[in-house]
């Protein structure tokens, strides 16, 4: 929050406000688009350890448990892409 607040008065005394506003939602843009593929990883590799959690477990339903991966991990990257075009969109409009 320091850092923000460091930054925020930096902008303030060097630019107009029509600029800091537009600096510090670039800058937003990018920290959203960065938590959005970390979230994303972390997301997949915790689907991909319980779907080798459940298939040691169960040997015989590997079909089912990594069709059900497949689509987790495919709605989860969905979001995360919806979350970068959400940030691109405040970066450039």
């Amino acid at each position: 929050m320091e850092l923000l607040t460091i930054l925020t008065v930096l902008l303030e005394g060097a630019m107009d406000a029509a600029a800091s506003t537009a600096l510090l939602a670039k800058f937003g843009a990018g920290i959203g688009a960065g938590l959005a593929v970390i979230g994303a990883g972390v997301g997949i590799g915790r689907i991909g350890a319980n779907a080798m959690e459940a298939i040691a477990r169960q040997p015989e339903s590997v079909k089912d448990i990594q069709s059900n991966m497949i689509v987790s991990a495919a709605l989860i990257e969905g979001i995360a892409f919806f979350a970068l075009v959400v940030s691109f969109l405040i970066l450039f409009v």
